[in-house]
């Protein structure tokens, strides 16, 4: 895919990986829609996009909230065009310190669920009904290899992420013969605020760049027609022959 001019959305885009993919993105020529839940660090990652060339937009709201996917979707197409390529990226880890599966209350596990599994799937359905429309179209789902190993304390973002994927490999099944591509990517270990919160004792410099994971990912996206629809990645395997 050539991004030149193509409308892209990236949710949790005030920091770590998402403002990566965020200025990535705006730098291969995509117009760029950020969400976040805080105005204010968003508005530092727009201006930094805007600052170096490339044209980018921030959405405040949660994914989470059943009431947002209408509006977020609705304002990026206002703002940039219908949607290109989309990128959830937003996650909730839950209570921190991270807790034992059967310590976690129901409404805690409900929460991530709303914010990682069942608001992207509200803005797929939206997004994704417009690309099948239009016979072209990336959605790229954030996953972990939380998604694929029982760690300890890490169940509710674990069942979150698992169900993700899932959810890319079904979509992925469903919406590929109408021209929309779908995978789920694990970026891996990095040097992020949400690695910190789950494990504070981690060195930084034993974890990877946010900005060379989103280098990985978007150039992903420019090669999406080589991934099977539905297909899970690990980033840092990418490119490798």
């Amino acid at each position: 895919m050539d991004l030149r001019g193509k409308a892209a959305l990236v949710t949790g885009g005030s920091r770590g990986l998402g403002a990566a993919l965020g200025e990535t993105l705006a730098k291969r020529g995509a117009r760029v829609v950020l969400v976040a839940r805080h105005e204010e660090p968003l508005a530092r990652v727009v201006e930094k996009i805007r600052a170096e060339g490339g044209e980018a937009h921030g959405l405040a709201f949660d994914v989470g909230d059943k009431e947002s996917a209408h509006r977020i979707t609705g304002a990026a197409a206002a703002l940039v065009g219908p949607i290109d390529v989309l990128v959830h990226n937003a996650s909730s880890l839950g209570p921190v310190p991270l807790q034992f599966m059967l310590d976690t209350a129901c409404e805690e596990l409900q929460a991530v669920l709303e914010a990682n599994l069942v608001g992207p799937f509200r803005i797929d359905k939206i997004v994704g009904g417009s690309m099948a429309l239009r016979k072209t179209g990336v959605i790229v789902h954030l996953s972990s290899d939380a998604a694929v190993a029982g760690y300890q304390r890490w169940g509710s973002y674990s069942v979150s992420k698992a169900a993700l994927d899932h959810l890319a490999r079904v979509l992925g099944a469903e919406l590929g013969e109408h021209g929309v591509r779908i995978f789920s990517v694990d970026p891996g270990e990095m040097d992020t605020k949400m690695h910190a919160d789950a494990i504070p004792d981690a060195d930084p410099k034993t974890l990877e760049r946010p900005e060379r994971v989103a280098e990985r990912i978007v150039s992903m996206i420019e090669g999406v027609e080589k991934i099977e629809p539905g297909a899970r990645l690990i980033a840092s395997d990418w490119g490798k022959s």
